[in-house]
């Protein structure tokens, strides 16, 4: 059996304006980081929490400029990795397919189906090709992590569930949401976590997803269509107990951390194809952090 080195947590959060703002995070500074694919959606909180490292990266960055569809996600993923993440956890609005899982519920996703089309979702291609499997898309060490520390700040969490992720930036049709609940089996809905997860696991980091419901999107006969004004006040209770989540999550996952026991951190081990002479040497230098383990 091969020896694991122990290395240094980072937290790292990907969310909305509200999640960054930790009492007592120390050492806060927002740092800007350079990556080959372009900019991060903003600067970066760092800082330390309960002795844990930890990462705050504002999806549509300050003041909500990027749609879904433009979030460079891409750059995202890489920055954080540059920085040293180890953990990412995607914090997101959702719209609820299901009765049970009501406005201002957690829910700790497992599976995507992703029906964007508009954007890059793979940081591999033409010279350097890589497959890499997301038949499970979240590590279940860092959901257990989500899960209890929702738990412990009360919130009413539901563990598991299908995240359809539209391309947007419009809600659903009611003909498309009732697909999406009755057809598909889909749980909730939103529109930022592909490619995000796609990205992280390409980038051997583990990733969780946690959808906070803001709504029950247009399927739903006693709430008619989205209302904007009615998801945004929900927002705002959500931030607080998403806020109330990431706090717990220093203590649950330590100061230092061991391989991750499902292999997140070990997805490229077999996954390249291209061989080494036909690799092209622009995009290798362009994966120096997304794959530099495997690639040398």
């Amino acid at each position: 059996m091969t020896a694991t080195t122990p290395k240094d947590t980072m937290i790292a959060v990907i969310g909305g304006s509200g999640i960054y703002d930790i009492d007592g995070l120390e050492d806060a500074q927002w740092v800007g980081v350079d990556t080959p694919w372009g900019a991060p959606s903003d600067q970066i909180l760092t800082g330390r929490f309960d002795g844990v490292k930890m990462a705050f990266l504002p999806r549509h960055g300050r003041g909500h400029v990027h749609s879904p569809t433009e979030v460079p996600y891409r750059a995202n993923i890489d920055a954080l990795k540059r920085l040293g993440a180890t953990d990412v956890i995607s914090v997101s609005a959702c719209g609820s397919f299901r009765e049970a899982y009501a406005p201002g519920d957690f829910v700790v996703v497992d599976q995507f189906i992703d029906r964007t089309f508009a954007r890059e979702k793979s940081f591999f291609g033409t010279g350097c090709v890589a497959h890499v499997s997301v038949a499970h898309p979240t590590c279940p060490r860092l959901s257990d992590a989500c899960e209890t520390a929702a738990k412990a700040a009360g919130i009413t969490v539901h563990r598991g569930g299908t995240y359809l992720c539209m391309e947007g930036p419009q809600f659903s049709t009611l003909a498309e949401s009732k697909m999406y609940r009755e057809a598909w089996g889909c749980d909730v809905i939103g529109m930022t976590n592909m490619p995000e997860a796609k990205l992280a696991r390409e980038a051997e980091l583990c990733y969780a997803s946690v959808a906070m419901v803001t709504d029950y999107d247009s399927w739903h006969p006693d709430h008619g269509a989205v209302d904007i004004s009615d998801i945004i006040q929900t927002l705002q209770g959500n931030s607080d107990k998403g806020r109330a989540m990431v706090k717990g999550l220093p203590t649950l996952l330590g100061a230092t951390r061991e391989d991750c026991p499902h292999g997140c951190d070990k997805a490229l081990e077999y996954a390249i194809m291209t061989a080494p002479d036909k690799r092209d040497p622009a995009l290798l230098a362009k994966l120096d952090t997304v794959a530099g383990r495997v690639l040398g």
